[in-house]
């Protein structure tokens, strides 16, 4: 008698760089069908990723999650870009442009063009921000010339080094985050003419300390220095340890972020037992 396990394919993509060790790295499980929440999460931690990515590949539309190690999230850039890399390089059957289905953030698209994944994702931009900042600039050890909130807060500073030197308390932040269920993004005018800004973001309420690469802080990023900068294309890098280059496109209601990736790791998961084979 043999114990049947439950098995499913995954990927380790770092996504936002064209090299491994850099970017940010999402793992992309593939399944016939949902499995429950619960183990889709327990999943995500046992990854201890910044975000893993559940994908459910479908006949013309793909239904996607994503789960960092403490919860599950609306809308991730980076994990639907490691997503679509995983359909169109790892996988068979699969060609551009990809459709995918989400529980929050409605339909998101990917296509290819110029050697780069180009995610077609909704415009956040944000408003002036009216809470408390007295204890956010505590929190963050610095005070920015502006306080932006969107689906996340923005805290906008005069120059690049002012973001690179923050060390921000992030059990602080995560106390805020806790009564707010919103994230930090710091961004800066770039110090160079390779990039438009720069930017950092810290979530450490949702399981993420500071993320690497955030697609879906463009979303609110994208629209701010577009408008500031009086551009529709933009080029940000996030300066996190890893780093990672965002390119960005201005269309109306939504941006088109686009980016490059690169398969670190696949393999099989293996979970708890079916019913035993008796054959």
């Amino acid at each position: 008698m043999t114990k049947t396990l439950r098995h499913f394919d995954y990927y380790q993509i770092d996504a936002f760089t064209s090299r491994v060790f850099s970017g940010n790295p999402a793992a992309v499980v593939i399944l016939d069908a949902w499995l429950d929440d619960s183990t889709l999460a327990a999943i995500a931690a046992e990854h201890n990723l910044s975000e893993t990515a559940f994908i459910v590949p479908g006949e013309q539309v793909h239904a996607l999650r994503w789960f960092t190690p403490a919860c599950e999230v609306e809308l991730c850039g980076h994990a639907t870009l490691a997503s679509a890399y995983t359909l169109l390089y790892c996988r068979d059957g699969f060609s551009a442009p990809l459709r995918f289905s989400t529980r929050h953030a409605g339909e998101l698209g990917v296509d290819v063009a110029d050697d780069m994944l180009w995610l077609d994702f909704p415009a956040r931009p944000a408003t002036p921000y009216t809470g408390d900042t007295d204890e956010l600039e505590t929190a963050l050890g610095a005070r920015p010339r502006q306080w932006l909130a969107s689906s996340n807060l923005l805290a906008v500073f005069d120059n690049a080094s002012q973001v690179a030197a923050l060390a921000p308390d992030l059990r602080a932040l995560a106390r805020y985050s806790a009564r707010t269920d919103l994230g930090f993004i710091v961004t800066a005018p770039a110090d160079h003419d390779e990039y438009d800004f720069v930017s950092r973001y810290f979530a450490p309420h949702h399981g993420v300390d500071e993320d690497p690469v955030t697609g879906s802080a463009h979303c609110t990023l994208a629209p701010y220095w577009g408008e500031r900068l009086g551009k529709t294309e933009l080029l940000g890098r996030q300066i996190s340890r890893r780093g990672g280059r965002v390119a960005c496109r201005l269309a109306g209601e939504r941006v088109h972020l686009g980016g490059h990736a690169a398969r670190y790791a696949e393999g099989r998961l293996f979970l708890d037992p079916l019913e035993p084979d008796c054959s």
